[in-house]
């Protein structure tokens, strides 16, 4: 099999591409240890020197949920809302508030998560730091899912392939295919996501990823680097939707819109812009949290309000299959926020989950 990875590694120098399937057997005997870490160094290497193709991003995206644990839930429609990270912005968990506005909205929420990469607080720590217990246990997910309306997935309970990188990428201090997987390795596979990316280059390739997938999706980039809805100035959305069939939950797929690309100024949603003060997550996960709770709470900054508000709207829309507008879909996240129902729905997450 090593013979196999340095004839990989050979084409790579030689500028072609590799298959689906092929990245798939990679990855797969990446978790067999069947080759030495210099190799798999200088395939990461490659890939990321010469940028990372569609086939080459689902085939290890193929061989992570194949080697993994998977979370199979009572639900046919729920959405994650995630960001690829490394914008180095340390903003607030402003994704995971979401997710408990979405879900508090009555609609239902997969929400995959870690540890932070490059900012003090990702998912998995503001979560753990109100004394979340992270389970792969299959019951117990469903039962939040059902009674909540959302779970809570810790990657690292799921993808055991990212073991056997770990100390390879820490070594390599630069960001790699690996920092593209995170957002579409979720085990439960939800049909619907809302992802925020850094830059437009990431904008085009996840557009096609997910067209590939057929997922319904939106993704957001802010165009002053955010890899969310920051509300500091203009951003960018493009949104699609996979043909489905008609249910008695969603509309047949001839009613559903083609999706669209737009660029929103904050004011187009008649929110003020904001500060790059006001999205700072704080120095500690213990600041980082009280801005998660004061948003849930409804005492947050009018601006960190806001911003969950939009990132919220934009995940809704994406479960609506766009036939909500905009403007419907941040009055349905308000009114999740101002009724209470977030914080109630956050409240009882951490009863069946600490």
């Amino acid at each position: 099999m090593q013979h196999t990875l340095k004839t990989y590694l050979f084409r790579l120098l030689n500028h072609e591409e590799l298959t689906r399937e092929e990245m798939k057997t990679i990855l797969v005997g990446i978790t067999h240890s069947e080759y030495p870490n210099e190799q798999i160094t200088a395939l990461l290497t490659a890939l990321q020197m010469r940028g990372v193709t569609v086939d080459e991003l689902l085939g290890f995206r193929d061989g992570i949920l194949e080697t993994g644990v998977p979370a199979i839930l009572d639900s046919d429609r729920y959405i994650d809302v995630v960001g690829t990270g490394g914008d180095r912005k340390n903003t607030f968990n402003i994704s995971t508030t979401a997710c408990f506005v979405i879900a508090g909205a009555g609609y239902k929420v997969a929400k995959h998560g870690n540890y932070a990469a490059t900012s003090v607080s990702g998912a998995s720590n503001v979560i753990q730091h109100h004394g979340i217990r992270f389970t792969d246990d299959i019951d117990r997910l469903n039962r939040s899912l059902n009674e909540a309306g959302i779970v809570y997935l810790h990657a690292q309970l799921f993808a055991r392939a990212m073991k056997f990188v770990g100390p390879i990428r820490k070594a390599l201090q630069f960001p790699t295919i690996f920092n593209l997987l995170g957002p579409i390795v979720n085990p439960s596979q939800p049909q619907c996501q809302l992802l925020g990316v850094a830059n437009l280059d990431q904008m085009r390739l996840y557009h096609q990823v997910y067209q590939r997938m057929g997922m319904d999706f939106g993704i957001v980039n802010s165009i002053d680097g955010y890899d969310e809805i920051s509300l500091t100035g203009p951003f960018k959305v493009t949104m699609g939707f996979a043909p489905a069939p008609a249910t008695t939950d969603t509309p047949a797929a001839t009613d559903a819109p083609a999706g669209y690309e737009r660029v929103f100024a904050p004011a187009d949603l008649g929110f003020d812009v904001a500060s790059p003060e006001e999205l700072v997550g704080g120095a500690t996960e213990e600041e980082a949290a009280a801005i998660f709770d004061a948003v849930l709470e409804n005492r947050a900054l009018p601006a960190q309000k806001n911003i969950v508000l939009a990132n919220a709207a934009f995940g809704i829309q994406v479960l609506e299959r766009g036939q909500k507008s905009v403007e419907e879909c941040i009055a349905i996240a308000r009114e999740s926020i101002d009724s209470g129902a977030a914080l109630r729905t956050f409240r009882k997450f951490v009863t069946l989950n600490s």
